[in-house]
């Protein structure tokens, strides 16, 4: 060992044993080095051995293509969009690729000279929108990834690579400006997330699909009627070859060149057939809103220090039809379903808004902004309609698609975000067909559309029910006192004022529209179109109370307190009714019972006279104030009133008390024995419906309970057949019979109604 160095020890392994080995310096150096790179190169095998990539494994989507050979034309897309790369690397995606005979179909069809005629940003398009994110094999496609996992045969779309992103558009000004699309519907908060490209989607028609839904081929073809439906299309291209691995996702191999489609949105805005649409949508319904992230994003990409607005919809439609996302109740919604749109072409669009939307108004302008809203949602699903579920599929105010897919469709497209429909009609709502339109589309009648809007306008909006409506002006209501004024209170809904005509307290807010809605109610009567008040009539209103009419004039209660009659100025057919026109309001009574009977009978000579005369002096009466003791204010009652002869017939019988000898004995109206004051009341009593307003009108039959109750407490009752208009016939607990007096019947009271009959009635 030479100057003075101790060899070192290296520690070699050496057949499982351990070896040290005494080295100089040099010759150890060179041993460490080599040992080094021995161990690493034992290790790195070792690594790729598990790590590294199996033999087996499918190359990556580009490199499958390239090795198919009948790709070359995609493939050429690719690289100009700039997606070779990322086809090329890791990552989960479905291709649906079109072969090079697609490519070739597709240029000559579009006249286009090869790829070489097509730029970056048409390769783009198509490369992107062939381009579903995650892999899904053949078996998958058709199931919906909800938040809760997979619903079988659930989904016919797929969110792809492809969006719009910022591009030059206008505002409603007409000044040109960078636009993003709302990736959102607006709820009148939020219409754009950020970090959402508003990716659009990819439809396809499997039949595991269809036959979960009641489809047909036919539903497909419809939409693409020079494509055969094989059971497994995307768009208008049928799938020629599927569920071809790729180290990063799924091939599927289709006969046709599918582009980007437009959102129904963009559709719209590029078809003068839906000008005149677009120009509602762009003029009352649409907004641009400063995007701060936009911009700022649109300045990192671009370098240009420009500002970028969202293009927003009005919150109070259905959808946005710029989003692409649907509804986003759960994140992948779009899967299952989508939006549709039936715009009626200019010609159709034109002669609607003249004769109907502005039969009583100068211009849209003029009109209420929500008549725009209910009309533009009359035309939007949120949900697709396919072309046999026209009938049985609901818009978002409940009205299915009224139109003949034969022939009154005339365009038809399954879009990126929904299906479209081109129509030669118009989608006619139920608010502007309706009784409820005729008040709705009037600025004479802004008052009862208000007070309509409250209570019954989805009632008398349906077209599959008859009404007949008698509509008062906004002149008729401040005649007798009523007044919308804004200045009463802060609630939109309780904006009233009641002065009363013949002086009074004023009542305003909730006070003055308790008034007005029960007056509201007896200007509807709902189950009944009336085609004609020529002749005489009663009719029961939404209120529970009964109006008449004879020769075009209709009177309530109140009316004939006056008197004061409502005369019919004029009269609409509608869908499901028939409105009139009248020149005053019907007004309801604030008079008790007993002062309407006591009206009747005002001499000897009525036919009322001596029931009255009973009750006058009953101790259950109160003469000054017409109270009738059992008889609540504001409830319903009938009065069945026996004439004079049934009076003294009842006497005679025993039933009320009198003087003499039957049968010629005559009524004592004012006994002083308290058994026969208690016969009397009884009497009274049993002649009255309990909670039950009946008149002439035929619409009403059954057993009813009158106020009279046995000692054990049971009621007793009353059978009454009013199945025929102007005939009401009676039977009491003894089955004896006895029938209105129409001519003399049907008077109106306070939510009573008053009959004469022609025999006094026994409960027992």
């Amino acid at each position: 060992m030479t100057g003075g160095l101790l060899p070192c020890p290296v520690i070699l392994f050496y057949k499982g044993q351990i070896r040290i080995m005494f080295m100089k310096k040099t010759r150890l150096l060179v041993g460490v080095a080599l040992l080094s790179l021995l161990l690493v190169q034992c290790r790195k095998k070792a690594f790729d051995e598990y790590y590294g990539r199996p033999a087996n494994l499918e190359q990556p989507m580009y490199q499958v293509l390239q090795a198919k050979g009948k790709f070359n034309t995609l493939l050429a897309a690719i690289d100009k969009a700039g997606y070779k790369s990322t086809l090329s690397g890791a990552g989960y995606w479905t291709l649906f690729a079109p072969s090079d005979s697609a490519f070739q179909a597709y240029f000559t069809a579009n006249s286009i000279a090869g790829i070489g005629a097509l730029d970056s940003a048409a390769c783009r398009k198509i490369v992107t929108y062939c381009l579903v994110y995650n892999a899904f094999k053949e078996e998958r496609l058709p199931d919906y990834q909800s938040a809760t996992g997979w619903l079988e045969n659930n989904a016919f779309r797929r969110r792809t690579a492809n969006y719009t992103g910022v591009y030059d558009g206008r505002n409603t000004t007409g000044t040109a400006i960078k636009v993003i699309e709302s990736n959102r519907n607006n709820n009148g908060t939020t219409f754009y997330i950020d970090a959402d490209n508003n990716n659009k989607y990819l439809p396809y028609f499997m039949s595991p699909y269809f036959t979960a839904k009641g489809l047909t081929g036919a539903d497909y073809s419809y939409f693409y009627p020079a494509s055969t439906y094989t059971g497994f299309n995307v768009g208008e291209a049928a799938v020629t070859e599927k569920d071809i691995p790729a180290e990063n996702g799924v091939i599927h191999v289709v006969n046709k060149v599918i582009t980007a489609l437009p959102s129904i949105d963009q559709y719209i805005g590029s078809n003068a057939n839906y000008s005149v649409f677009k120009d509602i949508l762009d003029k009352y319904l649409v907004q641009y809103v400063l995007n701060a992230t936009a911009t700022q994003n649109y300045k990192n990409v671009t370098g240009n220090a420009v500002d970028v607005y969202t293009k927003v919809y009005n919150s109070n439609l259905a959808f946005s039809p710029n989003n692409e996302n649907f509804l986003k109740l759960q994140d992948n919604d779009g899967q299952n379903d989508s939006y549709t749109m039936f715009v009626p072409q200019n010609a159709a669009l034109t002669t609607y808004i003249n004769t109907v939307l502005l039969e009583n108004y100068t211009s849209l302008d003029a009109l209420p902004r929500s008549v725009i809203y209910d009309f533009v949602n009359a035309h939007m699903w949120r949900t697709a309609v396919w072309p046999s579920k026209f009938a049985s599929t609901f818009n978002s105010v409940g009205e299915e698609a009224r139109f003949n897919p034969a022939t009154d469709v005339v365009d038809k497209k399954i879009l990126s975000n929904g299906m479209f429909y081109g129509t030669t009609k118009v989608q006619d709502a139920n608010v502007f067909s309706s009784v409820y339109g005729k008040a709705y589309l009037d600025p004479n009648y802004t008052m009862m559309t208000s007070l309509l809007n409250l209570d019954l306008k989805f009632q008398i909006s349906n077209v599959r029910q008859n009404y007949t409506v008698f509509l008062i002006s906004n002149a008729a209501f401040n005649a007798a006192g009523y007044f919308a004024d804004p200045t009463v209170s802060n609630n939109v809904n309780e904006q009233w004022r009641y002065i009363p005509p013949g002086g009074g307290a004023q009542l305003t807010g909730s006070s003055a529209l308790v008034r007005l809605q029960r007056i509201l109610n007896m200007h509807v009567v709902p189950g009944r179109n009336i085609t004609s008040l020529a002749g005489a009539g009663v009719a029961m209103t939404y209120s529970g109370e009964f109006v008449k009419y004879n020769s075009n004039t209709v009177v309530a209660a109140g009316n004939l307190d006056i008197p004061n009659s409502a005369n019919v100025t004029g009269q609409k057919t509608a869908v499901n009714g028939t409105v009139y026109y009248l020149d005053k309001i019907l007004q309801f009574s604030e008079r008790n019972v007993g002062l309407h009977i006591a009206a009747l009978a005002p001499t000897v000579a009525s036919q009322y006279y001596n029931f009255f005369q009973y009750l006058r002096f009953a101790n259950i009466y109160n003469a000054t104030t017409g109270e009738i003791q059992g008889v609540a204010s504001g409830s319903f009652y009938t009065f069945f009133i026996p004439n004079n002869a049934a009076i003294v017939a009842a006497v005679n019988a025993g039933q009320l008390p009198g003087t003499g000898t039957p049968p010629t004995m005559v009524p004592n109206f004012n006994p002083s024995a308290l058994a026969d004051k208690e016969k009397v009341n009884n009497f009274i009593y049993y002649h009255i419906l309990n909670k039950k307003n009946i008149a002439t009108d035929g619409q009403e039959s059954g057993t009813f309970e009158t106020l009279f109750k046995f000692s054990n407490g049971d009621p007793s009752t009353i059978f009454v057949n009013n199945s025929t208009p102007n005939a009401i016939a009676l039977n009491d607990m003894l089955s004896r019979p006895a029938n209105v007096v129409v001519g003399s019947s049907n008077n109106l009271s306070n939510r009573i109604t008053l009959h004469l009959i022609d025999n006094y009635l026994r409960k027992n």
